[in-house]
């Protein structure tokens, strides 16, 4: 392992926010992190920021970084248990997601279909609770090994254990910077369950004239629509949406409709969730651009970076676009991406 100064931050972070680090090293293992974390204490004394970086795609830089960050590089993809119907696969929290998913589909695994082409690492997705078109992360998820900071030591957490809610795990709250997820293991489906309910992917798969769909043919249907609707980060900086969907009282949603006839809502348990980036859009906020800081064309929902944009710039907008949207709808709309 080894320790990098004053390394620029640009290239990892899909924002593509040019900040420094005073200290930068990766980890390809345990034992490396532990090597990275003694460095830390003993020869840094634990002074300044300790940032664990995965895939840089749901993060914002807002300053240089006096401290060290650690970029998880854990690698591998193995089955690690079956049944007749089930296969438990795990990976490396440093894998890319995508990677993920295609190898699962490579093997005729189901579950993560719906979930394809999400930006980031296997390891933020328990963090995040990640999710696309109707399954979230949870709906597969088995477990995960994590190292604990401070103990100096690993802990394995189960489904229960993670506290998943909407974009949220234990992982943001509880036990924010606590632990360090090494690996995160799935259980799949041997014959596949399909899950198309969701309008957009509907239509996509009648247009891709799919009459028996398949894992396959559902994941290129995802990708095919989020890669007509949300910016390559790898052309324009983004970090995919940049808020949480609301959810609102069946009482608020009713009262809302009687004002915003179209507003659309996905109904839960007891409450209605609505699209965020639709609220963005009718605030008049689509395509808006100020120096490089923007609201995507495409996407309300996704606000871009259109070159050298500070971070503080995008922070700034994404705060008025909330005031604007609570002004409007009477919604407070939270960030889905992480700040620092």
């Amino acid at each position: 392992m080894e320790i990098h100064n004053n390394i620029s931050l640009k290239t990892y972070n899909t924002f593509g926010i040019d900040v420094k680090a005073k200290y930068f090293a990766s980890f390809k293992s345990v034992a490396e992190l532990e090597e990275a974390l003694d460095y830390n204490k003993n020869r840094l004394r634990g002074n300044g920021i300790l940032v664990i970086l995965g895939g840089g795609s749901n993060i914002l830089f807002l300053k240089n970084i006096d401290g060290l960050i650690l970029k998880n590089e854990i690698s591998g993809i193995e089955k690690t248990g079956e049944d007749e119907n089930k296969v438990m696969i795990k990976a490396g929290a440093g894998v890319n997601w995508h990677r993920f998913v295609m190898d699962c589909l490579d093997h005729n695994y189901g579950g993560v279909e719906n979930l394809a082409l999400i930006p980031g690492n296997v390891g933020a997705s328990p963090m995040q609770n990640i999710g696309a078109y109707g399954v979230e992360i949870k709906d597969v998820f088995h477990s995960l090994e994590a190292y604990h900071i401070k103990e100096r030591k690993p802990v394995i957490f189960n489904k229960a254990d993670c506290a998943f809610g909407y974009r949220e795990s234990i992982f943001k709250g509880k036990y924010k910077n606590e632990f360090v997820i090494t690996s995160v293991t799935c259980m799949l489906d041997k014959v596949p369950v399909f899950n198309t309910s969701y309008g957009t992917l509907e239509n996509e798969l009648e247009k891709m004239n799919v009459t028996s769909p398949s894992i396959q043919s559902i994941a290129k249907a995802v990708i095919n629509i989020r890669r007509s609707k949300l910016p390559d980060p790898e052309v324009i900086g983004n970090a995919g949406s940049f808020f949480k969907n609301p959810q609102v009282s069946k009482e608020q949603f009713i009262s809302l409709k009687k004002n915003f006839r179209d507003i659309p809502g996905y109904e839960l348990e007891n409450t209605f969730k609505i699209a965020a980036g639709w609220l963005i859009e009718h605030c008049g906020w689509k395509g808006y651009r100020e120096g490089d800081a923007g609201c995507h064309n495409k996407q309300a929902l996704v606000l871009v970076n259109f070159g050298n944009a500070a971070g503080t710039d995008i922070l700034s907008l994404s705060e008025r676009i909330i005031q604007s949207v609570l002004d409007k709808f009477n919604i407070l709309l939270e960030k889905e991406v992480n700040i620092i």
